[in-house]
C-alpha cells in the first residue's frame, strides 16, 4: 500500500471518530455572589482594630452564666460568709482576753486547769466503780453498797440531807437596797459552774428548781423573803469556788459597783443544813415500775 493510501485511511478515520464523539461543552463561569466578593484591601486597613483588653469585655459582657455556675456561686458566697462571722466571733473573743491583765489570765487558765482535773477525777471515779461491780466477789452487796452512796449524793443535792465539807462563805452586805434577785442568781450560777456541790442562802436550800425574784427591798428564794446582808454558805474546792467569784467582770466586780460590800472565806469545813421536803412528782414515775 502506497503512502497516499495510508494517509488517506488515516484522514477518513478521524472525522468518523470525531463524528461520533458529542461536542465538547465549555465550562461555565461560575456565577459570583455578594457573599464571596472577596474584601476591599482599603476598607480593611481603615477598620479600627480591637484591643485584648476589648476582647475580654466582649468575652465578660453580657454574662452568660449557667444553672450550674449559679449553685456554686451560691454556696462559694454562704461558705465565704460563715468562714467570715466565725473569724469575727474568733477575734472578738481575743480581743476581751488580749485587754485582761497578766494576774487575770493566770487565774482564768488555772481554773480551766481546775475544771479539767475536776472531769478527769470524776472519769476515775467512775472507772473505779466499773472495776469494782467486775471485780468484786459478791457483785449483788457491792452494788447494794454503791446504790446506798448514789442515794447519799442526789440527797446532798436535792437538798433533802444535810452536807458538810470544805468551802467557802461569801458574804454580800447590801447597805444601798441595789442588789437584785438576778444578781445573786448570776452568783448562783457562777458557783455550780465552778464545782459547788451544795449551796444555802439565807437559811434557804439551793437546789435546781431554785428560782429568785426581787421583793421590794429584798429578794425571795423559792417565795422565802430574805434580807440583807445575804449569806452564801457553799461546798465544794475552795481553790475553785473563790477565783471563780473574782474574774474580770465577775460577781464581785458586779456587786461592787452596785455599792454593795463583798467578802469571801475560805473554810476546812462549811455545814448546809437546810433541808427541802422530799416533792412527790404528780406524773413521772420510775420506769423500772
Amino acid at each position: 500500500m502506497s503512502d497516499q493510501d495510508e494517509k488517506a485511511g488515516g484522514t477518513t478515520g478521524e472525522s468518523r471518530l470525531r463524528k461520533e464523539l458529542p461536542d465538547e461543552v465549555r465550562a461555565e463561569a461560575m456565577p459570583t455572589t455578594d457573599d464571596t466578593t472577596l474584601p476591599d484591601p482599603a476598607e480593611e486597613k481603615t477598620r479600627p482594630e480591637i484591643t485584648g483588653r476589648q476582647r475580654l469585655v466582649n468575652g465578660l459582657w453580657p454574662p452568660r452564666i449557667s444553672r450550674a455556675q449559679l449553685i456554686v456561686a451560691l454556696l462559694l458566697f454562704g461558705l465565704g460568709f460563715g468562714l467570715a462571722v466565725q473569724v469575727a466571733s474568733n477575734s472578738d473573743g481575743d480581743s476581751a482576753l488580749r485587754g485582761a491583765r497578766q494576774e487575770d489570765l493566770v487565774r482564768i487558765l488555772d481554773e480551766l486547769d481546775d475544771r479539767t482535773q475536776r472531769l478527769e477525777d470524776e472519769k476515775q471515779g467512775l472507772e473505779n466503780q466499773r472495776d469494782e461491780l467486775e471485780n468484786s466477789s459478791n457483785q449483788a452487796e457491792e452494788a447494794r453498797r454503791q446504790t446506798i452512796e448514789k442515794e447519799r449524793q442526789l440527797g446532798v443535792l436535792a437538798g433533802t440531807v444535810a452536807a458538810q465539807g470544805p468551802g467557802i462563805t461569801m458574804t454580800i452586805d447590801d447597805t444601798k437596797g441595789t442588789v437584785e434577785a438576778d444578781m445573786l442568781l448570776d452568783a448562783i450560777q457562777e458557783l455550780r459552774a465552778a464545782g459547788a456541790e451544795a449551796i444555802q442562802v439565807n437559811g434557804v436550800r439551793v437546789v435546781a428548781s431554785t428560782y429568785l425574784t426581787d421583793s421590794g427591798q429584798s429578794v425571795s428564794v423559792d417565795g422565802n423573803k430574805i434580807n440583807a446582808p445575804y449569806r452564801f454558805k457553799v461546798i465544794g474546792k475552795p481553790q475553785d469556788l473563790e477565783p471563780a467569784l473574782n474574774i474580770p467582770g465577775g460577781v464581785v466586780q458586779t456587786l461592787e459597783k452596785e455599792q454593795a460590800t463583798v467578802t469571801v472565806e475560805r473554810s476546812d469545813k462549811i455545814v448546809v443544813d437546810a433541808l427541802r421536803a422530799v416533792k412527790r412528782p404528780d406524773y413521772a414515775r420510775s420506769s423500772s415500775q
